[in-house]
């Protein structure tokens, strides 16, 4: 299958990532993976997924490094998927989307919540700056800049978008 990321996005971080992971089943099998799910029966009967759509995505998803196949059982030969670190990284993404799909949905309209396994208090997601602790959901407070492996092609980019954006608001207190 021929790649979908242009020729000037391989560099870009959001490009290679929605490669390995913007895939429908892919963020559904990942999803029950994080459930506990690990084996093919479980995640063919939770997600009524074909046998041959299941097979190349798991193939996938070991590919890149996100599960690891391993044998279960020896007679017959049986494999399980196991989340790697990488993969369990994903974990955070995963609960952001959902987290932005409830909030666009009533609360009785909710079919799945994030809540504190302890208390059951649902958990309100947001994704935070861990030095200070800030919603990075604040567009020009937040701003995407070339990084130090930049080509020229994005750090012109940048460059460009910086000479467009106003200057930060030196009022604004941390």
């Amino acid at each position: 299958m021929a790649s979908r990321i242009r020729l000037e996005d391989r560099e870009c971080p959001l490009s290679t990532t929605v490669q390995h992971v913007g895939e429908w089943w892919t963020l559904l099998i990942l999803h029950d993976a994080f459930d506990g799910y690990t084996r093919f029966d479980q995640f063919q009967q939770s997600l009524n997924i074909s046998t041959s759509m299941l097979t190349t995505r798991l193939k996938t998803l070991v590919a890149d490094g996100l599960l690891e196949r391993r044998p279960y059982q020896s007679n017959p030969v049986r494999h399980e998927y196991v989340l790697t670190g990488r993969g369990r990284s994903l974990r955070p993404v995963v609960v952001a989307l959902a987290a932005w799909g409830n909030q666009h949905l009533a609360a009785e309209e909710r079919a799945m919540i994030l809540v504190d396994a302890r208390t059951g208090e649902e958990a309100e997601p947001v994704v935070v700056d861990a030095r200070t602790g800030r919603s990075l959901d604040d567009s020009e407070m937040y701003v995407f800049t070339a990084g130090p492996a930049a080509s020229e092609a994005m750090r012109a980019r940048y460059t460009e978008l910086e000479r467009r954006r106003p200057a930060p608001d030196s009022s604004v207190s941390e």
